[in-house]
């Protein structure tokens, strides 16, 4: 199957709702990302800070400019220097400190940073993000910096086969979007990503799925 035989396939699953496909890249080479351009994609996802500088450094200039770049992964607070400016977006924003960070490098370099804040609403131990009864104080924290554009929220749902409680969480993260009046909502990868469009996401996070 090609990545276009795949795409095709998403978006039959997806009918009726149009959120933006992000192609997970991260597991995957120049190869495999121009294949996803060729097909129509335009969105691409990273997790490891320095190792996304080479791959996006390598890649042809015309592709580069017509693609919009999305950091996903955890981000300590010494590699934000490496991320600003090189990612349109970065969703994984899950502390003030961090949002801090950001407005700073952003500063410097003269450019405003768009940023998802990372909620771990499914209360999970082993990952990062801010629990919903703490986000209004992150946001209020965040809406007063000036190099910084909220543009949404970001969570990762536990990996299951209990379609109720993904629903539940999926739901709960779009009653906070509307909540805080926020444009984007990232959730859903390649096991949950039709649940997660029925509650409301606007982008979904798509690797195995597209490329294997």
């Amino acid at each position: 199957m090609t990545v276009s035989d795949n795409l095709n396939k998403v978006l039959k699953d997806i009918e009726g709702y149009k959120p933006r496909i992000i192609a997970v890249t991260k597991y995957y080479d120049i190869k495999k990302m121009m294949e996803a351009f060729k097909a129509g994609l335009r969105d691409f996802a990273e997790s490891r800070a320095k190792d996304s500088i080479e791959k996006i450094n390598k890649i042809d200039d015309t592709t580069r400019v017509q693609s919009i770049y999305h950091f996903i992964g955890h981000l300590q607070t010494n590699k934000v220097k490496y991320v600003v400016g090189l990612f349109d977006y970065i969703h994984s924003v899950d502390s003030l400190k961090v949002a801090q960070c950001i407005d700073f490098v952003a500063k410097h370099k003269g450019i405003v940073q768009k940023v998802l804040l990372q909620v771990n609403n499914a209360n999970e131990m082993q990952k990062f993000g801010v629990c919903p009864e703490q986000l209004e104080n992150l946001i209020n924290e965040v809406l007063k910096m000036k190099n910084v554009k909220l543009e949404g929220l970001m969570n990762i749902a536990p990996l299951t086969d209990d379609i109720k409680k993904l629903q539940e969480l999926f739901s709960e993260m779009n009653k906070l979007r509307e909540i805080y009046n926020l444009k984007e909502l990232s959730m859903g990868m390649s096991h949950d990503y039709k649940i997660a469009v029925e509650n409301g996401a606007t982008m979904i996070r798509l690797g195995r799925i597209l490329f294997e």
